[in-house]
């Protein structure tokens, strides 16, 4: 205001600065930086440093962008290229480099392709065999004999027209003509984490079969590698189907370390061998806290080796306690952590080298950035952010920790965002603010404490925000872990009721303007609250589940068993999937609803939706579909983030009758 003063206006109603264009245009961005493979046995402190940009204003291409020892940042992949893996449908670290040479996975058709980043006008060229539906992730470079090793999939058109699944398994690629792709290992559902030891001459890796996810019961494998690049004698040195195996990988002294939950949480582990063929596990520093997070991508990272290693056993490692992630050192000898004093509160994509290790780190008001840590004087730098808006940080809310009680007297987590508006009053006379529940996919998953600007477009707005980290959600043990299973669609829901509940009995949440929303898991959620409870006077699914049964028979491969655990084994348990599935229960669904819908998505195909909204449709209840084209399970495009977040706004407006403000240049323009 232009006398500095507050005004008194509806919750919900307030102009922000905060348009949705901007909003789609600051998605997440940064992920996977890698440090060129072809220097990893050196000292050289001038290592390039690489990472994966993901551009909503680029139609969802993903780029990579070099960061060189002179500080000189450069795009390396040339447009239409975009790196992006398909395995497991979430894909995974697409690429790596080796002296100067990139190695990636081109999203368009899968294939793996080179490039040599030294020449200026480069040309990537397909180096894995066309036309045979593969797909690849998680690339590790053999230096011995030359080639790439990584995890493959093998899918397309034979496979649905034989209705058989994609197969899995561990392949290397030769980098020279005519680039032979050879067959590893085979025989498990899936694999993950192909990695050579220091030596190159054993390999490591994990897998799991149906109907585990990884984060229930995955394998730890170990084998050696004869002269001519085979496996020989693989051996099984930890997990099964109650233990959750995480990031394998050597230290420079030859010895494999990985994560496992067997004490309850995911923690560091090391596997010596004793010198008599035998291998001995011990754990590094047992905390109660996770040191690894579900793997629903591949190549996830979040530990790493010092310099010192040799000399103080030390390890860089981030984890998490209460929903919110510190960074530390572990000296092994000791087995101390020492936690680093950094304002992150989200930290992921955690690499090392030297004295150095880089993470990209997040807080409640620092979006995604890329930063850099010296490993010996704790000291970070932030090297790669993204120009942030030109507005009053007084304009963001700050999540708030809560825990709440919720059914058979247990406890769920989340985090509270209350409006925030520089330029109104929190408050009208006695009104309450509408309060925006928000669901997380997955359903193993977490919420974030990282600036989210989709959060800050509807608190800016004079909506407070519940964000849930209900029951089954990651980040608290094992055991909350697993306390949806066989209660989806029950524990989950009761838990984001209780929360909402909490907050109108803090006075802090109007109980007549109580909505909700998520994606995926989260979109299921979603529509089983609307279905079975009556709290929720409106909701918005984004590519959610509406027919569990539906799932359970559609998905693809990597999710196809999920709900064994999370529901029941289907068909045996097909009168369970009925009864909690909101499809079949439109009479007792008496809402609004907005669904939200990818039409190219593998994950949730889109009759989903589109059965939901006839049934709601011919009930007479107000429903809207939204649907997209050349989107999948979530939304890359700018135009189309944008779209989803003002269908919705202009959604919720219409069922409480808020006045929305005119479109300012800002909202019209981004």
């Amino acid at each position: 205001m232009a006398d500095g003063m507050k005004t008194n206006t509806a919750y919900g109603t307030w102009v922000s600065p905060i348009s949705a264009r901007q909003v789609a245009s600051a998605a997440p961005a940064i992920d996977a930086p890698c440090i060129d493979n072809g220097s990893i046995d050196s000292d050289n402190d001038g290592d390039d440093l690489y990472w994966l940009e993901a551009r909503p204003e680029e139609g969802g291409r993903s780029a990579i962008v070099r960061l060189d020892a002179n500080g000189k940042k450069t795009d390396v992949l040339p447009a239409p290229f975009s790196a992006r893996s398909r395995v497991h449908e979430y894909g995974g670290t697409p690429y790596i480099v080796v002296t100067g040479i990139l190695f990636f996975c081109e999203q368009s058709d899968q294939r793996i392709y080179r490039l040599d980043t030294r020449g200026k006008e480069a040309t990537p060229e397909a180096i894995s065999p066309a036309n045979q539906h593969l797909r690849f992730a998680d690339i590790c470079y053999d230096s011995q004999h030359q080639r790439l090793t990584c995890i493959a999939e093998q899918s397309g058109e034979a496979d649905s027209a034989t209705q058989r699944e994609p197969r899995n398994f561990i392949a290397a690629i030769s980098i020279n003509a005519p680039h032979e792709l050879i067959e590893l290992h085979s025989g498990a559902d899936f694999y993950a984490y192909p990695r050579l030891s220091p030596n190159g001459s054993q390999l490591s890796w994990i897998s799991w079969q149906h109907p585990q996810m990884p984060w229930q019961g995955s394998e730890l494998w170990l084998a050696d590698l004869t002269s001519e690049g085979l496996l020989a004698s693989p051996e099984k040195i930890a997990g099964g189907c109650d233990e959750s195996i995480f990031q394998p990988q050597w230290s420079p002294d030859g010895e494999l370390y990985f994560v496992s939950d067997r004490s309850e949480w995911w923690n560091i582990y090391r596997c010596a061998n004793t010198g008599e063929g035998e291998n001995s596990i011990e754990a590094l520093c047992p905390q109660q806290a996770e040191f690894a997070t579900p793997l629903w991508t591949l190549g996830m990272s979040t530990y790493g080796f010092c310099d010192d290693f040799c000399d103080n056993n030390s390890l860089v490692a981030c984890y998490t306690q209460n929903g919110c992630w510190h960074l530390g050192l572990i000296a092994e000898k000791t087995q101390q952590l020492k936690t680093v004093d950094l304002p992150f509160t989200q930290i992921s994509a955690l690499t090392s080298k030297g004295h150095r290790a880089w993470f990209i780190g997040a807080s409640p008001s620092q979006s995604g950035c890329l930063v850099e840590l010296d490993t010996r004087t704790g000291q970070y730098k932030i090297i790669h952010q993204f120009t942030a808006l030109p507005i009053d940080e007084g304009n963001y809310s700050r999540p708030q920790a809560m825990t709440f009680a919720t059914s058979n007297r247990e406890q769920a987590h989340g985090f509270y965002y209350p409006p925030c508006n520089t330029a109104y009053s929190q408050a009208t006379s006695d009104e309450k603010p509408p309060l925006l529940v928000m669901c997380h996919g997955g359903p193993t998953g977490a919420t974030s404490t990282g600036f989210n600007l989709k959060i800050q477009f509807w608190t800016n707005r004079g909506f407070a925000v519940l964000d849930v980290n209900y029951r089954g959600s990651t980040g608290y043990g094992r055991a909350y872990r697993q306390a949806l299973d066989g209660a989806w669609g029950i524990k989950d829901v009761d838990d984001v009721v209780a929360g909402a509940q909490h907050l109108i009995k803090l006075g802090l949440a109007d109980p007549e303007r109580i909505m909700i929303r998520g994606g995926s898991a989260g979109g299921y959620t979603v529509l089983a609250a609307l279905a079975f409870h009556d709290l929720f006077k409106a909701g918005a699914s984004y590519y959610g589940i509406g027919d569990l049964e539906t799932l359970a028979r559609d998905t693809h491969k990597f999710e196809s068993r999920y709900l064994d655990t999370l529901v029941g084994p289907y068909p045996a348990e097909q009168a369970l999937y009925k009864q909690r599935s909101p499809i079949n229960h439109i009479d007792k669904l008496n809402c609004p609803v907005i669904f939200f819908q990818g039409l190219d998505d593998k994950v949730v195909p889109p009759q989903q939706a589109e059965a939901m909204v006839e049934s709601l449709d011919k009930k007479g209840l107000k429903v809207k579909y939204v649907p997209f084209s050349g989107e999948g399970h979530g939304f890359r495009q700018a135009e189309n983030t944008e779209r989803a977040l003002l269908e919705e706004l202009q959604f919720y407006s219409e069922v409480f009758g808020f006045d929305l403000p005119s479109p300012t240049p800002t909202d019209e323009n981004g």
